[in-house]
């Protein structure tokens, strides 16, 4: 089995020759050194000079020595079809790995499986002197909401999902809707997946009714391709459906919205703004808030959850949403609160 040595120097020289250009004039051993480093090799200038010399006698590698500084290049007519991936691609695949899954149809993702596999076996086989494999411990990304496993969604499902989509074919399904906590059968068009958190949504219509609605595909219960195309695509955008705050849940129409802030959520808010018309006016006690903004589900959870650090004052009718939902919850620990005295005495 060849030593720790020998593979590192084998996998630098094989990313060494993807970065050889096909043409003269080349690129100079500074040039290609310094696309190594950028790639996390901690090597010299004396080292890729013995590399491109000792491969150049197994690979048809031309050096353009005619004038200074010399340039490498792969010699005309020579394929430079290497196998294999770069450590940055490999390194890529690794990290988008997790967030394709549930986007891409089984039968392409079972295609890219032996390349994810391919990526990570790169990385594992560079030495950890290798600035890039260090790279997966220095990035992540979290959600800023409570941390929610993962819904458990049937293989079978998520592939037949998928295929109508890609064949644009209608589906027949049984779905649980968790509001009305009941199953219905449904046939649906299938418009767009959209991943949303832990959890991802089949946008689609169901007949008669032509309005999009979001379907979470781990409600699904049963799923079949029917062999009728599905309707309303050529209507459909999804990226001006995202744009209209649809993924927010509840009604996309916009309203003028007004509050007391305190200092603390002014602060934040002046970093990331609720809208770009959003203003911030210094109050004696706090500020006030002006932003046109849609009137979602997820506007009211992030109201609620900033407690007494804002007060809706427009409009009214959200104003008074708020207060009645906080009313109910207050009525709620007094229960518990009494409830509590009544015990200990």
């Amino acid at each position: 089995m060849p030593s720790s040595s020998v593979h590192d120097a084998t996998t630098r020289q094989w990313d060494l020759l993807q970065k050889i250009p096909s043409r003269s004039p080349g690129l100079t051993t500074t040039e290609l050194l310094d696309g190594m480093q950028e790639a996390g090799y901690q090597v010299s200038k004396r080292t890729i000079e013995r590399d491109l010399v000792a491969l150049s006698r197994l690979f048809p590698l031309q050096c353009n020595d005619k004038g200074t500084p010399y340039g490498w290049y792969w010699a005309e007519g020579a394929s430079v079809s290497l196998p294999g991936i770069s450590t940055g691609e490999a390194l890529s695949l690794v990290l988008v790995e997790d967030a394709i899954r549930p986007l891409l149809p089984g039968s392409m993702l079972r295609a890219l499986e032996p390349r994810f596999r391919f990526a990570r076996k790169k990385l594992e086989s560079l030495s950890q002197d290798n600035q890039t494999i260090r790279w997966l411990g220095k990035v992540a990304s979290v959600s800023p909401d409570l941390s929610l496993l993962p819904p458990n969604t049937p293989e079978n499902i998520l592939e037949t999902l998928q295929a109508a989509l890609l064949q644009e074919k209608q589906l027949q399904c049984r779905y649980y809707s968790a509001h009305n906590d009941k199953e219905r059968e449904l046939v649906l068009n299938p418009l767009a997946l959209v991943q949303r958190g832990p959890i991802t949504y089949l946008i689609g219509t169901a007949p008669p009714y032509a309005d999009v609605r979001q379907y979470a595909i781990h409600r699904f219960r049963q799923a079949e391709t029917l062999p009728s195309s599905a309707l309303g695509l050529d209507d459909f955008d999804l990226q001006e459906y995202l744009a209209s705050n649809a993924l927010q849940f509840g009604s996309t129409a916009k309203i003028s919205l007004q509050a007391r802030l305190s200092d603390s959520l002014a602060r934040l808010l002046r970093e990331t703004p609720l809208s770009s018309d959003m203003t911030l006016e210094k109050l004696q006690e706090g500020y006030r808030l002006l932003a046109t903004i849609s009137d979602t589900w997820q506007l009211q959870w992030w109201i609620l959850s900033q407690g007494d650090a804002l007060i809706i004052e427009a409009p009214l009718s959200l104003r008074q949403q708020i207060a009645e939902k906080l009313k109910q919850a207050s009525a709620q620990y007094e229960c518990v609160h009494e409830a509590s005295l009544e015990t200990s005495t």
